[in-house]
């Protein structure tokens, strides 16, 4: 279903990140909050959560929508490792899992210093095999995206060492949602959802890639209402985007902070990834819709 160019240059030298003859693309609908799409690109296909229907769906170009995981722990963000294997956030499990090749699940991390996790919102894997991780609390806050529960735990942001160790790399972001790193691993990107309003911060990664320092303001968001977002090779962050008409889409930023580009969606955009044979088909989950647009840009490979 082709949506038309719903696309806007704020910087001119962005005028040709769609290319010309490209269509926004409404894949499927029906979910009830679509969320943390992850493409596979040895198997050419792309795999996303819908929350509340406690569900994960997969995508294959050509083929269509079918049913992934049910049910799947009201599964949020994912994720692949250097190996591959999917890398899931559970509200319902309050963990982070792993589908191991065979498809098994392993829980890699389900609580810090014998308490319970919030409810894992986004993840992503470093070139050294760690795996960091947001702990908000909005899949505890209600029994709509998990199961409603207190909270044990600061919302902080943590790093799962390949042995398997949990740290906190930071508990100075309220509320911590989305998160990336840059292309040289150098800065993590992490939304403050408990920011009012609500701000992308940044962190200059330090210890031989295992801490954070120097976490700053990179954007302070005014009326939008940043989510899930990714970096491409030149470093700009594309940033799934809410706030209602003319603010619902995807925003792109360069890496000194400047919007210079966006696609308007008629949904928020919670979380996007990069996919295709060349890594430069953006799809975005947004409300209860997947999208597709192919643009003039190309993911961060994991590999």
């Amino acid at each position: 279903m082709a949506i038309g160019q719903d696309w806007e240059i704020i910087d001119e030298r962005f005028r040709g990140m769609v290319p010309g003859n490209a269509w926004l693309e409404k894949l499927h609908g029906g979910m009830r909050w679509a969320e943390g799409p992850v493409y596979f690109a040895d198997g050419d296909y792309l795999v996303w959560s819908d929350i509340p229907n406690n569900r994960m769906l997969q995508y294959v170009p050509g083929v269509g929508v079918r049913l992934f995981r049910h049910p799947s722990g009201h599964s949020n963000g994912n994720t692949r490792d250097r190996q591959g294997r999917l890398v899931t956030c559970e509200h319902g499990g309050r963990r982070v899992s792993r589908t191991e090749h065979d498809g098994s699940i392993t829980t890699l991390v389900d609580n810090y210093q014998g308490k319970r996790l919030n409810s894992p919102n986004d993840v992503v894997v470093k070139s050294d095999d760690s795996v960091w991780f947001t702990d908000p609390p909005f899949g505890i806050l209600t029994n709509y995206e998990g199961h409603k529960a207190p909270s044990e735990l600061p919302t902080n942001v943590y790093r799962v060492a390949r042995d398997g160790r949990a740290g906190v790399v930071t508990g100075d972001v309220p509320r911590p949602n989305g998160l990336a790193f840059s292309p040289d691993e150098s800065r993590l990107y992490v939304v403050a959802s408990g920011d009012s309003p609500r701000t992308i911060r940044v962190f200059d990664v330090v210890s031989n890639g295992t801490a954070l320092a120097n976490g700053r303001v990179f954007v302070n968001c005014g009326q939008g209402i940043p989510d899930g977002f990714r970096c491409d090779t030149d470093g700009n962050l594309w940033c799934g985007w809410g706030g209602g008409e003319g603010h619902d889409g995807v925003v792109v930023f360069t890496p000194d902070g400047k919007m210079v580009f966006r696609i308007l969606l008629p949904e928020r955009c919670a979380n996007l990834c990069f996919g295709g044979p060349s890594r430069n088909r953006l799809f975005m989950a947004a409300s209860q819709s997947l999208y597709s647009v192919y643009v003039d840009a190309q993911g961060v490979t994991l590999s």
